[in-house]
């Protein structure tokens, strides 16, 4: 039996931190190893044009130090066809004929996308190809024929917008040339890690959060940072747990939960102080992050070997692409000299 393909990605705009981890890739990673799914992963450098145009030297250092962060948290080439986004032609073909089935106002309604406007600060300078970027991502789904996209719950919109496509596609031509995606979304309460200064997002723009590629000594300076409760100042003051990062954090990565509920009511009755708390959460992460960042640093050692895994990924990706661009061409009419 043919398996379900699944498509997902991230911009190479820096490296990635434990939101994306705790997010997307760990669910990425899951769904690799079931064996029940054909998983593409895409490194969206074209997407990260949209808003770095002018600092192409940023997106092409950040572009390696992805995949060495998807090698890390265990992505497999051999399992999962890991390319650049760049170098599938079809992709910006297929934008295209999409841009003519989506208006502007719907673009501009886009919930995820005010939003990131509104925070990138662009006033009346939008960027047209940021504004659009929604259409390349369904162009991006939609050209492998992916059923499942594993995404943070900040794109349900998008793939909302991507299924509105694929009826106006096939609708439009008369062909059922594409199927309507599903996002898998993160477990509930884990969908967006609030980043340590109690932000409620981590952001790399932000500069507010904890990477996969820390060291110790960097990970013990952030987590000993941590926002947690501002009027807990004296061991003996009882302590609040809602909008406490530390606590918000210890939900996600401490597996015994039990140990946590006990932390929770020490701390919520006075007794337990910040530090204590936090060395505990440091453990904690260490733990986690320890062996991904072992990973990390193996594969670094290696770079040709890192790019050589995204140009046959790409490679492979490409030719499947092309694939579903004669049907399109077929579908509009388009293929003229065949």
């Amino acid at each position: 039996m043919e398996k379900e393909i699944y498509l997902t990605g991230d911009r190479p705009t820096g490296k990635l931190h434990i939101g994306h981890y705790i997010g997307s890739l760990k669910n990425r990673v899951a769904m690799q190893n079931s064996g029940e799914f054909d998983p593409y992963i895409m490194i969206a450098d074209t997407q990260a044009f949209t808003d770095n145009a002018r600092n192409p030297e940023k997106i092409r250092q950040s572009l390696t130090e992805v995949a060495l962060d998807y090698l890390a948290v265990g992505l497999d080439p051999k399992k999962s066809t890991i390319f650049v986004q760049s170098q599938i032609p079809g992709l910006a073909e297929l934008t295209m004929y999409f841009m003519n089935l989506v208006s502007l106002g719907r673009l501009e309604r886009n919930p995820t996308v005010k939003t990131e406007i509104q925070q990138k600060g662009f006033g009346e300078g939008i960027p047209a190809g940021f504004l659009t970027y929604p259409v390349s991502q369904a162009a991006d789904i939609t050209i492998f024929k992916a059923k499942k996209v594993p995404v943070g719950d900040d794109q349900k919109p998008m793939i909302e917008q991507t299924r509105e496509l694929v009826r106006s596609f096939n609708n439009a031509y008369q062909k059922d040339v594409f199927v309507e995606p599903e996002g898998v979304f993160p477990p509930k309460g884990q969908g967006r890690l609030p980043g340590i200064d109690g932000n409620a997002k981590m952001s790399k723009s932000l500069n507010n959060g904890i990477y996969l590629s820390d060291d110790p000594d960097t990970l013990a300076k952030k987590v000993k940072s941590m926002y947690t409760d501002p009027t807990h100042i004296r061991v003996e003051d009882p302590g609040h747990v809602e909008g406490n990062v530390v606590f918000t954090y210890l939900d996600i990565f401490d597996h015994d939960q039990s140990r946590v509920q006990d932390l929770k009511e020490q701390y919520q009755a006075g007794g337990l102080g910040d530090m204590k708390l936090k060395k505990h959460l440091l453990d904690v992460m260490e733990a986690e992050l320890a062996p991904i960042r072992e990973r990390r640093l193996e594969y670094a050692q290696n770079m040709d070997q890192v790019l050589a895994m995204l140009k046959d990924g790409s490679e492979k990706a490409n030719q499947r692409a092309e694939e579903t661009m004669k049907e399109v061409r077929t579908a509009m009419g388009i293929n003229y000299f065949n």
